[in-house]
C-alpha cells in the first residue's frame, strides 16, 4: 500500500508541474513572440515480480510477466515553435519574422536570440529592444551601399540609423540625354543645353553641351554602315572644353529612320573637380536621341549625382535591408539585419525578458540574412504575437485538475486502508 501511496503523490507533483505550465501560458497570452509550452509525461520503472516464460513443447503454454508500476514522472516539457499571428502596430521599428529564424541581440558581452521585435532608436541611433536596451545585430554597408554579409557577426555587430547625423554624396558617374535633332535641320543648325552634375564632395558643375549638324562627305571619322546623317556634340565648363566627340567620344549617326546607329558608344566626359576633389569622369548616354522631321529639342532625362545631404528617415525590407532616405533625395542601403536558425530550435533554453540562449541541444546558430537558406522575412510595422491556444490551454486545465483529484482520492483511500490495517490490533 505504500507504494500506491508513493505512486498518488509522484502523480500529484507531475501535475503540479502540468499546471505550473498551463498557468505560464496563460499568464503570457499577450507575451509579444511567446511562444507556448507542454509537459509530457513517463511511467517511472516497473517493478517485476515475476518475469515471462516461455512456452513448453508439448506442455504448458508461457506466461507473461507479472509487473506493476511505481507511479509518473515529468519525461519534459516541450516547446511549440508554431508561427503567432502578426499585428499592425504602424511603428516602422516593430519587426516581426514571418517564418523560420530568430533576431540576434547583444548586450556587449554575449549574444542572445529572440523573436521579439520590438525594437527603437536609442539616442546612439542603435536598434535596440524597448524593454531591455539589447541592441540589434547585423551588418553595416560601406559608403556606396554595399552590404558583405561573409563578415562573422559577434557581440559588437550592431546596428546604427544616425538620425541627422550621417551626410551623404554621390558623384556623378551616368548622364543620360533623350530628345529629337532635327533631320531638315542646315549644315550650320546647333541645338544647346545646359544639365548639372555632381563631383565628389557635392559641389555642382553646370555643363553646357552643343549639337552640331555635322555632314558624312568626307567622313571623319569613318561613319558606320547604314548612316546617312551625324551630329557633333562639344561640351563646355564655362568655357572650358571637357569633351566633345572629337576627344573623348564620337559623332552621333543616324540611319534613315532616324534611330542611332552607334548607340551604347563610349562618350565621356573628365571634369575639373572643385573645392580639392579630383577630377570626375561622366559617362553620356545618348541612345534615347532621334534624328527625326521636327524641331531639335534634346534634354538631361537622368544623372545619378547627388548634393550632400543628411539622413531623414528609413525603411526596413523584407530581406532584412536597412533602406535610408536622405534630403537630397539620394536611397542608400545603410545595413541589414542578421538573422540565426538552428538545427533543433527546440532546445534553445529561455533566459527571460523572451530572448533565448543556444544549447548543446539546439546545435550551432547558422546566421545569414533573411529570406535565404530556409530563414522568413522580415515584416516592418508588425509584431509576432503569442501562440498560446486559450481554448486547448482551457481543456488541458481540466484535464490536470482532474488527474489531481484523481491522484489525492489514492492518497485518501490508502490513508483509509492503513488505518483500517492499524484498527485490526483492537
Amino acid at each position: 500500500m505504500l507504494q500506491a501511496l508513493l505512486a498518488g503523490v509522484a502523480s500529484i507533483r507531475a501535475q503540479q508541474t502540468r499546471m505550473n505550465v498551463i498557468s505560464n501560458n496563460l499568464a503570457n497570452v499577450n507575451t509579444t513572440a511567446f511562444k507556448s509550452s507542454r509537459v509530457t509525461f513517463q511511467e517511472i520503472v516497473a517493478q517485476t515480480i515475476r518475469g515471462a516464460s516461455r512456452p513448453q513443447p508439448g506442455s504448458i503454454g508461457g506466461t507473461n510477466p507479472v509487473q506493476y508500476g511505481l507511479g509518473v514522472a515529468v519525461a519534459g516539457t516541450d516547446t511549440n515553435l508554431d508561427q503567432g499571428s502578426l499585428q499592425s502596430t504602424n511603428r516602422q521599428t516593430d519587426l516581426a519574422i514571418q517564418g523560420t529564424g530568430f533576431f540576434l541581440v547583444s548586450n556587449g558581452e554575449r549574444i542572445a536570440y529572440t523573436r521579439d521585435g520590438a525594437f527603437d532608436l536609442d539616442a546612439e541611433g542603435s536598434l535596440v529592444m524597448r524593454s531591455t536596451g539589447e541592441k540589434l545585430l547585423g551588418w553595416p554597408a560601406d559608403q556606396d551601399g554595399n552590404v558583405d554579409t561573409g563578415i562573422p557577426i559577434d557581440a559588437a555587430s550592431s546596428i546604427r540609423i544616425p538620425i541627422g547625423q550621417l551626410n551623404a554624396v554621390q558623384a556623378t558617374t551616368q548622364a543620360g540625354f533623350s530628345g529629337n535633332l532635327d533631320s531638315n535641320a542646315g549644315p550650320t543648325a546647333v541645338w544647346q543645353t545646359r544639365f548639372r552634375v555632381y563631383d565628389t564632395l557635392g559641389s555642382p558643375h553646370d555643363i553646357d553641351i552643343e549639337f552640331n549638324n555635322h555632314t558624312l562627305n568626307p567622313p571623319s571619322p569613318p561613319a558606320p554602315a547604314g548612316a546617312v546623317a551625324s551630329w557633333d556634340w562639344v561640351a563646355t565648363e564655362n568655357g572650358n572644353p571637357v569633351g566633345s566627340s572629337s576627344t573623348t567620344g564620337e559623332p552621333l549617326y543616324f540611319d534613315a529612320d532616324g534611330n542611332l546607329i552607334n548607340a551604347g558608344a563610349a562618350q565621356d566626359l573628365d571634369i575639373p573637380g572643385s573645392g580639392g576633389s579630383p577630377n570626375f569622369a561622366v559617362r553620356l548616354n545618348f541612345d534615347d536621341i532621334t534624328q527625326l522631321a521636327t524641331a531639335s529639342q534634346v534634354q538631361l532625362a537622368s544623372q545619378n549625382g547627388f548634393p550632400p545631404g543628411s539622413l531623414a528617415n528609413f525603411s526596413i525590407g523584407v530581406d532584412g535591408t536597412i533602406t535610408g532616405l536622405f534630403t537630397n533625395g539620394l536611397t542608400r542601403a545603410l545595413a541589414r539585419i542578421a538573422m540565426a536558425i538552428f538545427s533543433n530550435p527546440a532546445g534553445l533554453e529561455r533566459v527571460g525578458n523572451n530572448l533565448w540562449r543556444a544549447t548543446d541541444n539546439s546545435g550551432v546558430a547558422t546566421i545569414g540574412s533573411p529570406r535565404s537558406g530556409g530563414r522568413g522575412g522580415i515584416t516592418a510595422g508588425f509584431l509576432e504575437q503569442s501562440n498560446v491556444d486559450i481554448g486547448n490551454e482551457f481543456t488541458e486545465l481540466i484535464v490536470t485538475q482532474r488527474g489531481f483529484q484523481a491522484n489525492t482520492r489514492i492518497v485518501t483511500t490508502v490513508d483509509e486502508m492503513l488505518q483500517d490495517l492499524m484498527n485490526m490490533k483492537r
